[in-house]
């Protein structure tokens, strides 16, 4: 609900305007929504002491309805960042300039922090729809309203031309994603049914939950399996059913999602790390060098334009699926075993076109 602007606020300022390319001018109820702000509140105290109207803070906290604390930290910030020469009359009970000011300093924030705060702000609508996205939006508002009123960039056409392709989860898998992250971080044990890829049964699996990640564009919960006694990944997509036990368990300290997958191409754990060998042709090799792939990620460049990219990772599904959706213009060199594997793969699908 708007609160109307306080009556010996609005005492000797009915000609000030707030300028804002976030909500015009003037309505009532862009200035009750503007009082809460930390900088209507400076430009109303400048207004007041202009005027000699000797405001204090007691006066202040009730008008603006805010804390006494809240404030005193506005007075700080406008003498010792803005350098505002205010001193407080012991006589008059109240704040006063001790020459005369004209204007307030110009307030302004650098391009680059203003772009800053817009990617920051699209980066988190990924969580849309998830536990997360009421405190993300919170904070990020409360980022907003602290900019100034008059401003060269306009968020609104920054907004038009920044944008993210947001890879949260499914609209299907928002309910899992609540249970599971609510009893991740009350270290509760959970229980869902599974569904393996290419597998029409699903299996009841109990779980205590480590982590919840987003890898490669997709969610996954990583946890104990207690039926087998080992640390599994699983998709949220194929999740079904979740439900919180209510039954704690102790998170191992020595945990780490790092140490997990430190030697995987992506999501699927694999260990004895070895050096994969990949022979690109010109475009594939151009398209895999605008990327980081993986942190042990090398390209030898060749005089034709092909290239020979070199992984140090274990074995495992993700990393020949990625190898087999460069199709022709890649070649894995080494090892023996995946050139095998990829090979024989793509020997499978070509008979699918025969």
């Amino acid at each position: 609900m708007d609160c109307p602007m306080p009556s010996r606020i609005a005492k000797g300022i009915s000609s000030a305007r707030v300028v804002s390319k976030r909500g015009g001018s003037g309505s009532h109820k862009e200035k009750g929504r503007s009082a809460r702000l930390p900088l209507y509140r400076i430009m109303q105290i400048h207004q007041l002491l202009q005027h000699e109207e000797y405001p204090n803070c007691q006066a202040l906290s009730r008008d603006f309805e805010v804390s006494y604390k809240t404030v005193q930290r506005d007075i700080d910030f406008m003498r010792d960042q803005l350098r505002l020469p205010i001193d407080y009359d012991t006589v008059r009970h109240g704040f006063r300039y001790t020459r005369e000011v004209k204007n307030l300093p110009s307030l302004s924030l650098q391009e680059g922090e203003v772009v800053a705060l817009l990617v920051a702000q699209k980066a988190a609508e990924q969580y849309r729809g998830t536990p997360f996205e009421k405190s993300l939006k919170t904070a990020f508002t409360k980022l907003v309203e602290g900019l100034p009123s008059r401003s060269e960039i306009s968020l609104q056409d920054l907004s038009q031309a920044l944008s993210f392709r947001p890879s949260g989860p499914p609209a299907d898998d928002l309910h899992s994603f609540q249970t599971l992250s609510t009893a991740l971080l009350a270290s509760q044990e959970v229980a869902f049914l599974y569904r393996k890829p290419g597998d029409g049964l699903k299996n009841e699996r109990r779980i205590q939950p480590y982590h919840l990640g987003c890898i490669a564009g997709q969610w996954y919960l990583i946890g104990l399996d207690l039926a087998r006694k080992a640390v599994r990944t699983f998709a949220l997509a194929r999740i079904s059913k979740p439900k919180n036990l209510n039954r704690r368990f102790v998170r191992p300290k020595d945990f780490s999602l790092d140490a997990l997958l430190g030697e995987s191409f992506s999501v699927f754990e694999s260990k004895r790390a070895q050096k994969v060998r990949i022979l690109l042709d010109p475009i594939a090799t151009a398209l895999a060098s605008e990327r980081r792939w993986h942190p042990s990620q090398r390209i030898s460049l060749r005089k034709d334009g092909s290239g020979e990219l070199s992984l140090t990772v274990g074995l495992a599904p993700d990393l020949e699926s990625w190898i087999l959706a460069w199709g022709p213009r890649a070649e894995v060199i080494a090892p023996a075993a995946l050139r095998r594997s990829i090979g024989a793969a793509l020997k499978k699908a070509a008979l699918r076109y025969r």
